[in-house]
């Protein structure tokens, strides 16, 4: 069995099949937009997100006002905290992921969960693929549920009581310097301390929390103290078997839950392929 949850309920009015032994699941027989205002679609919908992590529903024609719609039902749907990225006029939550000639998107290849240097890092992320070059910029993820569980019992009580430094550093090295779109940074706020060890406040699991952007260090070690041992976290978690690569098609809308999962963005495509999506954000709350 996977360290995805097995699924706990029958589905009625949706389809969900597993897309790997790790983590990941494609939805189908749900319109997004639907799901926002219908509750026991949603519940359908959220159950599977439990169960599986990241979600693929295929072929969905929603607008912005309609995504924010389907976020908000998971949680007040926030822009980015340090205002990085450009968002929609008609719909200020909906930030665009652009791409095209004379007009580089921000590259996103380093495993990590979503703004983890917040003080409330963001629970859920969705993003929809409006146009994408195919075969190129796929979206790889990992299991933090299984990165926990597969540790020794000796590491596991060793790091049970550990807090790490999440800073957004190395985010603002990569909008300061000048090759991408994504604009610079003027603040940056003070690293945050998170649980290495965190609980999942919905299915009362434990996931690894940790990641290779944001956290620089374990709180009260040095960075070259903690260096070897965050590698050694890191690497067993990216294990291929623990690994769910999403290949894009237009219209794909993907969801992940950043409380229990990682994700990659392959960069193996320049500024000539277009590649535009839009991506909502659903708050979370303190890990713990």
């Amino acid at each position: 069995m996977s360290e995805a949850a097995a699924p706990s309920v029958e589905y009625v009015r949706i389809q969900v099949r597993p897309l790997g032994g790790a983590l990941g699941a494609e939805v189908t027989g749900v319109d997004l937009a639907q799901a926002a205002t219908d509750g026991s679609l949603f519940a359908e919908v959220h159950r599977a997100f439990l169960d599986n992590l990241v979600l693929v529903f295929p072929d969905q024609n929603i607008t912005p006002t309609e995504q924010v719609a389907f976020t908000e039902r998971f949680g007040e749907v926030i822009g980015h905290p340090l205002k990085s990225r450009r968002h929609l006029e008609e719909a200020p939550a909906v930030h665009a992921l652009e791409n095209f000639p004379g007009h580089r998107g921000g590259r996103n290849d380093w495993w990590h969960s979503d703004i983890s240097f917040g003080e409330v890092p963001p629970m859920a992320s969705l993003l929809y693929g409006l146009e994408v070059p195919e075969g190129y910029g796929d979206t790889m993820f990992c299991n933090m549920y299984a990165a926990w569980a597969q540790l020794s019992a000796g590491l596991r009580e060793m790091l049970g009581d550990l807090s790490a430094m999440h800073s957004a550093e190395t985010l603002a090295a990569r909008n300061d310097g000048g090759e991408n779109n994504e604009q610079g940074l003027s603040h940056l706020p003070p690293p945050v301390a998170h649980p290495v060890a965190r609980t999942h406040p919905e299915t009362g699991r434990i996931a690894l929390y940790v990641n290779a952007y944001f956290t620089k260090r374990f709180a009260d070690m040095s960075e070259a103290e903690s260096k070897p041992l965050l590698e050694f976290l890191l690497a067993q978690a990216t294990r291929s078997e623990n690994v769910y690569r999403h290949r894009w098609r237009q219209r794909d809308v993907v969801m992940w839950d950043n409380r229990c999962s990682m994700h990659y963005g392959v960069l193996d495509y320049d500024e000539t392929q277009r590649r535009i999506m839009h991506r909502t954000t659903a708050q979370g709350d303190r890990p713990r």
